[in-house]
C-alpha cells in the first residue's frame, strides 16, 4: 500500500490535493447544520424495563411524565389571588391547545398542593411535549416565545426535562464554536514553535479541517438514519485536531530527517510513508478499535462516539498519509519556508561541530543533529532514568496510583439540571422544585401495573409506601404514605390505564437520582407485585444503564485490549511490549480518573471551575473517557515503540534503542500533547459540567502520559525488563515474519548514507559507529 501512495503523490501530487479541496467543499455542504440535528439525551437502555415502562407511558397516559414546566409568580397578590387564578387557568387552557402538547395541569386546574411552592409565591404548570427527541425540540421553539416573561401579570419560566435538554444543546453548541475560536490560534502558535515554520505548521492544521469537515458530514448523514448525541461533536473538534498535530509532527519530522540523510523529496516522502506512515496506520487502527469498543453499549449516548471517533481517526490518518505527502511532494525543500528558528538552530550545530570532531561532513552533522541535538534534553532523560531504573519506576507508579485513589470512592448517577450554567432559565426552574416543592412532581418512580383488582393495587402501594425513602405512593385507588391511605381518589396525575393497567407514581422523599434514589428503585423492584410492574423515571433509567454498562464493561475491555496487543505485536514481534503497552496506558489514566471524584464528584476546585458538584459524576462518562484516552495513550505509545523497535532492529543494543527512541520521538509527543492538551482544555472550558470533566480530564490524561509515563516509566521500566522486552514464542516469532509490520525504511544510497550515531549508555556524548 506503502509504495502505491508514494508513488500517487509523487506522479499527481496536484490532484490529489485538489481532490482533497473537492472533498472538503463537499463535506462542508452535507454537514451544515449538523449540530441541530444531535440530541442531548441518549442515556436510556432500550427495552429495558425503565424504557418499556415510558413507552408504555408515553402511549397510553402521556399526562403522567410531564417533560415541560412553567414556573408561574403572579406579579402581585399570591398564588390565591382572583386575578392570579384567572390568568393562570387562562395560561393553562392555552397550553392545552397547543398542537403536540398533552397532559396538561396545574395548580390552579388541579388544586394540588404539590404543585405550589412552599412559600405560595408561585405553581406549576406541567406538561408533556409528544414524539421524539427531534420533534419535542420543535415544540419548545415553537411555543417557548409565547409563554416566557411577564404576561397577563405573570411571570412564566420555562423548565422540565425539555427545556434542560435544549439548553444543554444549545450551551453546547455554543461554547463549541468558542472553543474551536479559542483552539485554533494556539495550537497554530504551538505548532509554530515547534516546527519553526510557519508552511510547516500550517500542514498538520489543514490536515485537522479535512478530518474535521469529512467527520461532520458523516455525523449528519448518520443522524438522519438513527440517534446521534450532541456531545460526540466535542469528540469531532478534540480528536480533528489533536491527531492531525500527532501524525503531522511524526510524519514532517520523518520527513526532515530524510532530506538531511540527502534524499530527493519524492525519495523522502517515499521513506516517510514507508516509515512513519506505518506507525500512523498502526495508532489509528488501535485508536478507532478503542473507540470502538463503544458500540458494545446499547445507550446512544456512548455509542454516538463511536459513531464520531471511528470517521476523524481513519480520515486524519488519510489526510496524514496521503494529503500531507502530496503537499510535501510540492513543497519539497521550502517545507522550512519561513524558519523562525534558524538562526538558533544554526548557532546549537555550530556549537555542536566544534566539540565533535568527527562530524565533518553536511551530511553526518544533519545526522547527528537528529540524533542528538533535536533530542538531546530527552537524551539525558533516558539515560538518567535508565540509570536509576529502579527508584524511577518505583517513585512514578507509587504516584499514579496515590492520584487515582480518589476514585475508589466514585458515585455513579446522571446530570441533571445542575450541568448547566446557574443563569440559565431551566436550571433556574428546577432549583426552585428542589428547594420549595415537596416531593418532585415532574419526577418520580413510574410503574406500570398489569390488570388488577383495587383491593390489589391498594395492597400494593400500601406495601411501596411503607419502604424507607417513599414521601408518599400516588395512584387509581388513592394517596398512601406509610403505609397508609391518605385519601380514598386518586389526583389528576395517576389513573387505571387502557387494557386494564394501572399508573402509579412513588414519589421520593430526598433527591431521585441520587445513590439513595437509586436503591430505592431496586427496592421497589423488588417489592412483590400483583401483577407484572414496569419500573420507570429518570432514576430506574440510571440504574438500567449502569446495570447495562457492568454487563458490557468486560466485552468493551477485551475488545480494546486484544487488538491493542495484536496490533502491538505484529509491529514489535515481542509478546512482552504488547502486555507492557497496555500496563503503560492503563497507569496514564489513573490521575484522571482520581481528579474527576476529587473535582467533579466531591467539589474541590468547583468555586475556581464555577460548577455545582452533586456528589456522583454521569455514569456513562468514566466509560467513553477510559476508551477515548486509552486510545491516545497507545497512539503516543506506539509513536516510542515503533522508534525504538527500528533502533533495535538496526544495532542490537536495547538500552541505546530506547535511549534513541526516547530521544527521537520526546519531543513530538510531548509538543503533540500540548497541543492537544489545548484542544481539550478549550474543550473543558464549557460551561455544562459534563464537557467540562470530559475535556478537562483528557486533557490531564494527556500531559500525564506523554511527560510521566512515556518520560519516565517506559524507559526505566524498559531498562529493568532488559533484553527480555522482546521474547516471543517461537511459533508467535514465526507468526511475526510472515505477518509483521517491518517499520524500518529501505537504506539510503550509499554517497548519501551517514555514518549511524551511536549514544553510549553510560554517557551523553555521541560517538561515531
Amino acid at each position: 500500500m506503502f509504495p502505491a501512495l508514494a508513488r500517487l503523490t509523487a506522479a499527481r501530487p496536484r490532484l490529489v490535493l485538489i481532490s482533497a479541496l473537492l472533498f472538503l467543499a463537499l463535506a462542508g455542504f452535507v454537514g451544515r447544520g449538523a449540530g441541530d440535528h444531535l440530541l442531548a439525551g441518549g442515556t436510556e437502555v432500550p427495552k429495558s424495563s425503565s424504557a418499556r415502562a415510558a413507552a408504555a407511558l408515553d402511549r397510553e397516559f402521556p399526562g403522567s411524565r410531564p417533560n415541560l414546566v412553567l414556573l408561574v409568580t403572579p406579579a402581585r397578590g399570591g398564588v390565591d389571588s382572583p386575578e392570579t387564578v384567572g390568568a393562570a387557568k387562562a395560561l393553562t387552557d392555552r397550553l392545552t391547545a397547543e398542537a403536540g402538547v398533552v397532559g396538561v395541569r396545574s395548580y390552579w386546574s388541579t388544586g394540588s398542593a404539590a404543585l405550589r411552592t412552599d412559600d405560595g409565591r408561585s405553581g406549576l404548570v406541567l406538561a408533556h411535549l409528544e414524539g421524539s427527541e427531534n420533534a419535542v425540540a420543535d415544540t419548545l421553539d415553537r411555543i417557548a416565545p409565547h409563554y416566557r416573561s411577564t404576561q397577563g401579570g405573570l411571570d412564566v419560566r420555562i423548565g422540565g426535562l425539555a427545556a434542560v435538554q435544549h439548553d444543554i444543546q444549545s450551551t453546547i453548541r455554543d461554547d463549541l464554536v468558542r472553543a474551536e475560536m479559542i483552539a485554533l490560534p494556539i495550537t497554530l502558535l504551538i505548532l509554530v514553535l515547534v516546527f519553526g515554520s510557519a508552511v510547516a505548521a500550517l500542514l498538520p492544521l489543514g490536515v485537522g479541517l479535512f478530518a474535521m469537515f469529512g467527520t461532520n458530514a458523516v455525523l449528519r448523514v448518520v443522524a438522519g438514519v438513527t440517534d446521534v448525541s450532541v456531545f460526540a461533536q466535542n469528540l469531532t473538534t478534540v480528536l480533528g485536531l489533536g491527531l492531525a498535530v500527532d501524525y503531522g509532527l511524526f510524519m514532517v519530522r520523518r520527513y526532515r530527517e530524510e532530506l538531511a540523510r540527502g534524499l530527493s523529496p519524492a525519495e523522502a516522502v517515499a521513506t516517510t510513508l514507508r516509515t512513519a506512515g506505518r506507525t500512523v496506520l498502526i495508532s489509528a487502527l488501535t485508536l478507532a478499535v478503542s473507540l470502538a469498543a463503544m458500540l458494545a453499549f446499547p445507550q446512544y449516548f456512548l455509542r454516538s462516539f463511536a459513531y464520531a471517533g471511528i470517521p476523524v481517526v481513519m480520515l486524519a490518518a488519510v489526510g496524514a498519509l496521503v494529503v500531507l505527502p502530496a503537499a510535501l511532494v510540492l513543497l519539497g525543500r521550502r517545507i522550512d519556508a519561513g524558519d523562525l528558528r534558524k538562526p538558533f538552530r544554526r548557532l546549537r550545530h555550530s556549537r555542536i561541530a566544534g566539540t565533535d570532531a568527527t562530524q565533518s561532513t553536511q551530511n553526518t552533522q544533519g545526522a547527528a543533529s537528529a540524533a542528538s541535538a533535536d533530542g538531546t534534553g530527552w537524551l539525558r532523560v533516558a539515560h538518567t532514568v535508565m540509570r536509576r531504573a529502579p527508584l524511577v519506576a518505583f517513585a512514578t507508579l507509587a504516584g499514579l496510583v496515590v492520584l487515582g485513589l480518589p476514585f475508589l470512592g466514585v458515585k455513579f448517577g446522571t446530570a441533571d439540571d445542575r450541568q448547566l450554567p446557574v443563569t440559565a432559565e431551566s436550571r433556574q426552574v428546577q432549583q426552585v422544585i428542589r428547594d420549595h416543592i415537596d416531593g418532585r412532581p415532574a419526577g418520580s418512580i413510574e410503574i406500570v401495573l398489569g390488570d388488577t383488582s383495587a383491593a390489589e393495587r391498594a395492597g400494593y402501594a400500601a406495601r411501596l409506601s411503607a419502604l424507607d425513602g417513599v414521601a408518599r405512593v400516588v395512584g387509581p385507588d388513592g394517596v398512601f404514605r406509610a403505609g397508609q391511605a391518605e385519601s380514598p381518589a386518586g389526583p389528576a396525575e395517576a389513573g387505571r390505564l387502557e387494557g386494564g393497567s394501572a399508573y402509579l407514581s412513588v414519589v421520593p422523599a430526598g433527591e431521585e437520582l441520587s445513590p439513595a434514589g437509586q436503591e430505592l428503585v431496586r427496592e421497589v423492584r423488588a417489592t412483590p407485585a400483583p401483577a407484572r410492574a414496569l419500573v420507570g423515571g429518570a432514576a430506574a433509567v440510571v440504574v438500567d444503564g449502569k446495570d447495562a454498562i457492568a454487563d458490557r464493561l468486560w466485552i468493551a475491555g477485551a475488545v480494546v485490549v486484544l487488538a491493542t496487543f495484536v496490533l502491538v505485536f505484529l509491529l514489535t514481534g515481542s509478546v512482552v511490549m504488547p502486555l507492557l503497552a497496555v500496563l503503560f496506558a492503563a497507569l496514564s489514566l489513573t490521575a484522571m480518573f482520581g481528579a474527576v471524584v476529587w473535582v467533579v464528584q466531591d467539589g474541590h476546585l468547583s468555586g475556581l471551575l464555577d460548577f455545582t458538584p452533586t456528589g456522583s459524576i454521569e455514569t456513562q462518562l468514566p466509560v467513553l473517557m477510559f476508551c477515548v484516552a486509552f486510545g491516545l495513550s497507545m497512539d503516543y505509545g506506539v509513536f516510542l515503540l515503533s522508534r525504538v523497535k527500528e533502533e533495535y532492529d538496526a544495532t542490537g543494543d536495547h538500552r541505546h534503542s530506547v535511549a534513541i527512541g526516547l530521544a527521537r520521538t520526546g519531543s513530538i509527543i510531548t509538543a503533540a500533547a500540548c497541543v492537544l492538551a489545548v484542544v481539550m482544555a478549550a474543550i473543558g472550558a464549557s460551561r455544562v459540567t459534563n464537557t467540562m470533566m470530559f475535556g478537562a480530564g483528557l486533557a490531564l490524561a494527556v500531559l500525564v502520559d506523554a511527560f510521566v509515563v512515556r518520560g519516565l516509566l517506559v524507559p526505566a521500566t524498559l531498562a529493568l525488563v532488559g533484553e527480555r522486552s522482546w521474547w516471543a514464542p517461537a511459533f508467535l516469532r514465526r507468526v511475526h515474519a510472515r505477518f509483521g509490520i517491518d517499520e524500518g525504511g529501505a537504506p539510503a544510497p550509499a554517497e548519501a548514507r551517514p555514518q549511524t550515531v551511536a549514544v553510549s549508555s553510560t554517557s551523553h556524548e555521541s560517538a561515531t559507529r
